[in-house]
């Protein structure tokens, strides 16, 4: 093949590729403008400041789940025949923690409705605004909590009996719903004051009355959106 014959042939292969190559970017452009926008969102990571959407779920020391915004695992608890109450997503401003030692979150039931609300401590939101720092669009985790301050009581016969409840009909296991006072942060058997729902779990039992856990140790959160501001 003379010289000229192969500069030819080679600028058509030069020709073809080309076109071949014009043809695979059109395509992937053509999914990429289908997809719109979102999927940039799955590179980017939270930073401090983030107004992050998050569902959560909390969980006592065993991985039971007390209280959930994921609305999937809801409906397969319920449908399980267990019950916990259902909470809105929460929407925090990543690693700002609050002043208030209580963060309210209405929370719905079969009982009573969208009539209640659930208190989150300090501790926990802490927990969970700083704990999502560096995570991404749809990613979850789960986060430990450390209180650092008492999360049982005991509660005698006469106490249990102010809550309508008999000791004998009490097992360890069994969760109490407990008014969390914010003035005190603390559980009470008799708040008059404004206060939360808690949940705590039986956790011993004597023949005098039972002590109440009512920490939740362990938070899986999911990143549902994140607005840079």
């Amino acid at each position: 093949m003379g010289e000229k014959k192969q500069r030819e042939a080679a600028t058509k292969k030069l020709k073809q590729v080309l076109i071949v190559g014009a043809c695979v970017l059109f395509v992937v452009l053509m999914i990429v403008s289908g997809m719109g926008s979102g999927w940039i969102g799955s590179f980017v990571s939270v930073k401090p400041g983030d107004v992050v959407v998050i569902d959560y779920t909390l969980k006592d020391a065993k991985g039971n789940p007390l209280v959930t915004s994921d609305q999937t695992l809801y409906k397969q608890l319920i449908a399980s025949g267990y019950t916990l109450p259902f909470s809105k997503q929460l929407t925090i401003t990543a690693n700002q923690s609050i002043t208030r030692p209580i963060f309210p979150v209405q929370i719905y039931t079969t009982q009573t409705g969208w009539a209640n609300q659930y208190g989150i401590f300090n501790s926990e939101y802490s927990a969970i605004d700083s704990g999502i720092v560096g995570m991404k669009a749809n990613e979850k985790k789960t986060i430990s909590v450390n209180s650092g301050m008492p999360m049982t009581q005991f509660w005698t016969a006469d106490q249990l009996m102010a809550r309508k409840l008999n000791l004998s009909d009490v097992q360890v296991g069994t969760l109490i719903p407990l008014g969390v006072s914010e003035n005190q942060a603390a559980m009470t058997e008799n708040a008059t004051a404004v206060y939360y729902i808690r949940l705590g779990e039986v956790t011993e039992k004597t023949g005098e009355g039972v002590t109440i856990d009512f920490a939740h140790p362990n938070i899986d959160v999911s990143i549902v959106s994140i607005n840079n501001r």
